[in-house]
């Protein structure tokens, strides 16, 4: 992509959050590789930044790289690291923990935080909100199920027993109402899910484990992986392309494996445990008997297995990713099998799988 097709020049300062995280490491990368040399990340003073070598949080700049101590909760550190920003990529959010008010306030009061520092310096160009695929729906949607970004998203997702889901659709509306209300203009990325060294867990998609033995829930169903760099790829071009204003793109990768088949090379390549397949109508009577249970009870066992997670993580779906090739000019840079080798290669090093 030429520079007379992006919003902002290589000098031309960037803020991002969650930059030490998992994604937000690559995405700095990715922007450092097309030329971007005035970075600013905004980082706790706990923040791992053993991704960025000879880095500190002291506020020099390496490399064209600023690591500046902030807390999104305090709304003076988000005035002052939004000033005179052009684009800010935001990856923070409230993972690890499954209290909604946990989660709730640092996905949702920290970007509103941060959105109220942006609309006091009236200079943003864009704003990129990280959100996921936890955000839809399948509920009532019927055969063929091919998910893309005018899928329906959760209208009551507290009811899903996920505080993450639910964190995500409140952070999503919050930038879209303030992009309406006050002109920001914003894109969101929805992410499907992001493989690759660093993250070696079998994703809930494929199954969970019990007592030792690992259900597998998915079956057929198509995985949407998406290869870490290819999504920070994603995530960059969303923030740079001109024109995509109050759009949302969701980011999967081409040739995907299903459930069993992902199972299947796991296995093959890290070794054998013990699973077994739960087929989707028992599956589906588990979660609803679940559900029940828990309202009956008031409560006593959390309703964290019931039909909306069921419907969002394990009913037949295809994915779509033409939105994002026709419009970002994204393309998937690492293919479906070498983003499997790389990571069952990760897997075998850290020892940290199954």
């Amino acid at each position: 992509m030429s520079t007379s097709e992006l919003i902002i020049g290589p000098e031309d300062p960037i803020l991002l959050t969650g930059a030490s995280g998992f994604i937000g490491s690559k995405v700095v990368g990715a922007l450092k590789d097309r030329g971007f040399r005035n970075l600013r990340c905004l980082v706790r003073a706990s923040s791992d930044l053993q991704c960025f070598p000879n880095s500190a949080i002291d506020g020099c700049t390496i490399h064209g790289v600023r690591f500046v101590e902030g807390d999104l909760l305090c709304p003076d550190a988000c005035e002052a690291a939004t000033r005179d920003i052009s684009v800010i990529y935001h990856l923070a959010a409230g993972t690890g923990t499954k209290s909604f008010p946990d989660v709730f306030m640092n996905s949702v009061v920290t970007t509103r935080n941060l959105l109220d520092g942006v609309l006091r310096h009236r200079c943003l160009r864009r704003f990129v909100n990280v959100s996921s695929f936890a955000v839809y729906t399948n509920r009532n949607r019927q055969w063929p199920r091919m998910l893309d970004e005018s899928g329906p998203t959760e209208q009551h997702p507290e009811r899903r027993g996920d505080a993450y889901c639910f964190a995500k659709v409140k952070q999503d509306e919050l930038v879209v109402d303030y992009g309406k209300k006050h002109a920001i203009p914003y894109v969101l990325v929805r992410p499907g899910v992001v493989y690759g060294p660093g993250k070696q867990r079998i994703h809930g998609r494929v199954g969970l484990g019990a007592a030792g033995i690992f259900l597998h829930l998915g079956g057929s169903n198509l995985i949407p992986f998406t290869y870490l760099d290819n999504c920070a790829e994603a995530i960059v071009l969303a923030g740079l392309t001109k024109g995509v204003e109050g759009e949302v793109f969701n980011v999967v990768d081409d040739d995907l494996p299903t459930s069993r088949q992902f199972l299947r090379m796991y296995k093959k390549e890290l070794g054998h445990f013990p699973s077994v397949y739960i087929p989707h109508l028992a599956s589906y009577l588990l979660c609803f008997l679940w559900e029940k249970y828990s309202a009956w009870s008031r409560g006593q066992l959390p309703p964290i297995y019931n039909r909306r997670a069921w419907a969002a993580y394990w009913k037949r779906t295809r994915y779509s990713n033409e939105k994002i090739k026709r419009m970002l000019d994204w393309t998937p840079k690492v293919t479906t099998a070498e983003g499997l080798k790389k990571y069952f290669a990760s897997c075998r090093e850290s020892r940290a799988y199954v």
